[in-house]
C-alpha cells in the first residue's frame, strides 16, 4: 500500500485540520491501529443501470477478460505493491456525445480518490479501460456515497463504480455485475486501547461489541457496509449492535475524530482502513 498511502496524505491532512492531534497524558503521540481480523466477508461489484441490460453483459465480459488476462492483478499491484498508480481524467458531461457516465465517491482509497485534478484508484483505472473497451468517452461524477446507486437508478449515470458491496437493498436501484474483488470490514482503535488485545477470532470481538451500549460511539463512512454491520441488516445477515453509529462523509474524518477522542472505534473496509491509518499515523 506504499504508493496509495503517500497520495492519501492529501485527504488525511484536510481531515487533520478539523481537529488537533490526539495525545496521551504523558505527551506521547496516540496513533491508530487496525485489529487484524475480518469482521465480514463481502464481494465488490459494479452497479449497472437496469434499463441497459446490454451494458450489464458488456461489463461482465469486461470483468471476465481483465481477470483472465491479468489486467486486474496488474492494477491492484499498483496500489498494494510497488507499481505506480495511473491518473484517470474525466471528460465534461455532454449528452450529445457517446459517453460512459460513472457514479463514484472519490473518498475511498485505494478504489477511488481525488488528490488533485485527476482521479486515481482501482475502480477508476477499470472505468477508464471499460470506457475504452466500449469506445466511449469517460465521464466521472463524484458524489456522496449514499447517492451513488440512487443516481444510477434515476438514470443520471450509467454505472456505479465505488467499492460497492453486493447487497439486496442496492438491487432496488441497480443490477449488479459479476463480482471483481473480495473485501471485509476491519475495526480501528487508538494505539492506547487494549480492549480487543486478547481476541483470537471474530466471535470474541463481537462478544465485546455486544456488551457495549449507546455510550460507545463507532464511526463509519455513511451508507457503507460498516454502517449496515453496526446498525443491523437482515439482507447481509448482520444482527447489529446496541452502540451509537456515527456516519462520516469519508473514513479519514472518522479516524481523525477517533484520535481526537470523539469516537471509541471506527469500522471501515480493510483496504481503505490500511491506507487511512498509515497516512494519518505519519502526521500524528
Amino acid at each position: 500500500m506504499k504508493k496509495v498511502a503517500a497520495i492519501c496524505l492529501t485527504t488525511v491532512l484536510s481531515a487533520a485540520l478539523l481537529g488537533g492531534c490526539g495525545q496521551e497524558g504523558s505527551g506521547e503521540k496516540v496513533t491508530a491501529k487496525i485489529i487484524e481480523m475480518d469482521l465480514t466477508s463481502e464481494e465488490y461489484a459494479f452497479g449497472v443501470d437496469k434499463s441497459q441490460p446490454e451494458l450489464l453483459e458488456q461489463v461482465n465480459e469486461f470483468i471476465a477478460k481483465v481477470k483472465e488476462d491479468g489486467t486486474l492483478d496488474e492494477i491492484c499491484e499498483k496500489y498494494f505493491g510497488d507499481g505506480t498508480p495511473s491518473p484517470v481524467k474525466s471528460a465534461e458531461l455532454d449528452p450529445s456525445k457517446d459517453q460512459l457516465v460513472v457514479a463514484t465517491n472519490a473518498a475511498f482509497e485505494p478504489f477511488e480518490y481525488l488528490p488533485g485534478e485527476d482521479y486515481y484508484g482501482i475502480d477508476m483505472e477499470l472505468a477508464a479501460l471499460l470506457a475504452e473497451e466500449l469506445g466511449q468517452e469517460l465521464v466521472i461524477q463524484n458524489m456522496d456515497f449514499d447517492a451513488v446507486c440512487l443516481s444510477v437508478g434515476q438514470q443520471k449515470c450509467d454505472i456505479a463504480m465505488a467499492g460497492l458491496t453486493i447487497s439486496e437493498d442496492r438491487r432496488e436501484y441497480v443490477n449488479f455485475s459479476d463480482p471483481y474483488y473480495s473485501a471485509s470490514q476491519r475495526l480501528i482503535v487508538r494505539s492506547d486501547d487494549e480492549t480487543f488485545k486478547d481476541c483470537k477470532d471474530v466471535a470474541s470481538i463481537e462478544s465485546i461489541l455486544n456488551g457495549m451500549d449507546k455510550n460507545t460511539k463507532i464511526g463509519v463512512q455513511a451508507g457503507t457496509t460498516g454502517q449496515s454491520y453496526l446498525e443491523g441488516n437482515p439482507d447481509l445477515d448482520f444482527a447489529g449492535f446496541s452502540v451509537t453509529c456515527v456516519p462520516y462523509k469519508n473514513g479519514s474524518l472518522a479516524v481523525q475524530d477517533l484520535l481526537n477522542g470523539n469516537l471509541n472505534y471506527v469500522i471501515i473496509d480493510s483496504a481503505p482502513a490500511t491506507c487511512i491509518t498509515d497516512s494519518i499515523n505519519k502526521i500524528q
